[in-house]
């Protein structure tokens, strides 16, 4: 899996356009849109490599939209596991759940488990006190630890 950064995105640009923009260079396996830009992830290299080679000044909606390799982000952060996510929850609702207790860096969502990736320690501490084994969209959160380890729960 490759994580694609896409900069400049017009206003008008929506999740599922940009999913579709995408897709004609490889499986996307995530799109999320955060204000005026935002990040895919891809299935393999040689279709990273595709889409940036095709869609990096690619105009939408009469913009030239920037895509390149994300970078790895240079702030450490504490990295939680989720279980027991719902079917039909999104990144965007997770994340805003996890917001609730300090900013977000990532969060990815795999079948039924999530990883979180909070921006501080103290954040995320809070964030296992507060959701371990509570419901959230019809499913209870279980096991929420910072990286495998059993943080505050029974």
């Amino acid at each position: 899996m490759v994580k694609l950064f896409i900069g400049n995105l017009p206003r008008e640009a929506t999740e599922q356009e940009i999913r579709s923009l995408f897709e004609q260079y490889g499986k996307v396996l995530e799109c999320d849109i955060i204000k005026n830009y935002g990040f895919v992830h891809i299935e393999d290299k040689t279709a990273a490599e595709d889409a940036i080679r095709n869609l990096h000044h690619y105009k939408l909606h009469g913009v030239n939209i920037n895509v390149e390799a994300s970078k790895n982000k240079s702030k450490a952060s504490t990295k939680l596991h989720v279980g027991n996510i719902s079917p039909t929850c999104t990144n965007q609702e997770l994340r805003a759940k996890f917001e609730e207790y300090g900013p977000v860096i990532e969060c990815d969502i795999v079948k039924d488990y999530a990883f979180v990736h909070m921006e501080r320690a103290e954040d995320a501490v809070e964030a296992i006190r507060g959701l371990d084994n509570t419901e959230f969209q019809e499913t209870g959160f279980h096991h929420v630890g910072q990286d495998g380890l059993d943080i505050l729960t029974s």
